[in-house]
Formats: C-alpha cells, sequence, structure tokens
C-alpha cells in the first residue's frame, strides 16, 4: 500500500541555502504543524556554527517557549553542568529540539509539557535535518525517548541503550542516547534525583571520552576529557 502524504510538513519554510541565521529566522514564520497556533513562538536551536556536538531535546518546555530559547529552565542548567563535568567546553555544543514548538495542556493557570505525536516529529523533522547538514556534527547527543526515536527509529530503547556510543553512522561519526536532564529533575526523591544525575553525567563522560580517544575534538577546541 502507497504511504499517504504528510498532512503537514516543515519543509516547505524553509529556505534554500540558508546558513543558521537564515534557519532561525525562517522558522519564526512556520506553521508546518498546528503546533504554532498555541506557542508562544517558534524556539530553534542555538549554538556556534562551528560547534562540534549537537544536543537534541524533545521540545521546548514552558521557559523555553516564553523565552524563545532552548534550554534556559533548570533543564538547561543541569545539562550545562553535565558538559562541564565531562570535560567539553559549552562552546563546542549546539542545543536543539526534534519539535521547536511548544506542546501543552493546561493544569489550573499551568501550562503541563505534552509529548509530541509521531505526525508532528516527522513534521519538524526538516528543521532539524536542515541544522544538521550545516553544522555536520562530530558528535550526535539525543536526549531522551522522544529524539532518539526521530533519528534512530521507533525501536530504539534509551532505557537499555542509554550510554553507548554508536559509530559511523549516516548522522555522526559518533552517536549516543541518553536521558533528557528533565527526567532527572522528575526524580521522586533525593536519593533516586541523585542517582539519576550521576548517571546522566556518566553518560556524558563517555561521550568525551570517546571524542578523546578518536581524536575527533582536541583540547585546543576545547575538549578536556577526564
Amino acid at each position: 500500500m502507497a504511504r499517504q502524504p504528510l498532512e503537514h510538513s516543515a519543509a516547505e519554510f524553509i529556505p534554500p541555502d540558508a546558513d543558521l541565521t537564515g534557519l532561525q529566522r525562517a522558522a519564526r514564520g512556520c506553521r508546518g504543524c498546528p503546533l504554532y497556533q498555541h506557542a508562544t513562538q517558534t524556539v530553534f536551536g542555538e549554538g556556534s556554527a562551528r560547534a562540534r556536538i549537537v544536543l537534541v531535546g524533545e521540545t521546548p518546555g514552558d521557559k523555553e517557549d516564553k523565552a524563545g530559547r532552548p534550554f534556559v529552565g533548570p533543564s538547561g542548567r543541569l545539562l550545562d553542568a553535565a558538559l562541564e563535568a565531562a570535560g567539553i567546553d559549552r562552546k563546542l555544543a549546539y542545543v536543539t529540539n526534534a519539535v521547536k514548538h511548544f506542546k501543552w495542556e493546561p493544569r489550573g493557570k499551568s501550562r503541563l509539557h505534552k509529548t509530541p505525536n509521531a505526525r508532528e516529529i516527522a513534521a519538524c523533522r526538516p528543521w532539524l535535518n536542515a541544522e544538521l547538514s550545516l553544522l555536520k556534527p562530530q558528535a550526535l547527543v539525543l536526549l531522551g525517548a522522544t529524539a532518539a526515536k526521530a533519528l534512530l527509529g521507533p525501536g530504539f530503547r534509551v532505557s537499555t541503550l542509554r550510554g553507548q556510543v554508536f559509530h559511523g553512522t549516516s548522522l555522526a561519526p559518533l552517536v549516543m542516547a541518553t536521558v533528557h536532564p528533565s527526567s532527572v529533575l522528575r526524580a521522586p526523591d533525593d536519593a533516586a534525583r541523585h542517582a539519576a544525575q550521576a548517571q546522566f553525567f556518566h553518560d556524558l563522560h563517555a561521550l568525551a571520552r570517546a571524542l578523546a580517544r578518536e581524536h575527533l575534538i582536541g583540547k585546543s577546541e576545547g575538549l578536556h576529557a577526564p
């Protein structure tokens, strides 16, 4: 049976031959899926065009939606701490999300995050493809199940494959999936949170060691892996 075309897609909003700045500007007007109707603004990726590591999350949160920048809330601070602990200079990293608009549902006066569905992820995929095509990262880090399944397929299980370094994929020389930092913050108590954070830091240490071992990023570029 022939596959039905997507009802929505961001592809028509992507300008040809645009650099990252051009993509970011164009993304402000994206109407590639219905999520834009209830989001404050598009939250595009952020970082240097020379970044060597791309970290992909799921979707912007409430704070990111309001600020218009990815990973600026508590999850972003935890991610920054994990990168620093792993010896990875923050300037080496470009952060983005698989979906560029905040998906939420009301709960009283709050807006609670909702996981994007497969159609919404597929509709937004052209933006992520464009970012990766321009950046050509040495390492791709997928934060959470949504990002991992979006790029590695629906059968990928972060719960069993987290922290493993995959080599020679079409996405980047090194690919790793781990949990989203927000899952660490949602741990039920202090002990569980401490254990989850230690494992998250351990995963990024493993990535840094692999990059150093294979000479993909050196100390002169900002990698100081233990």
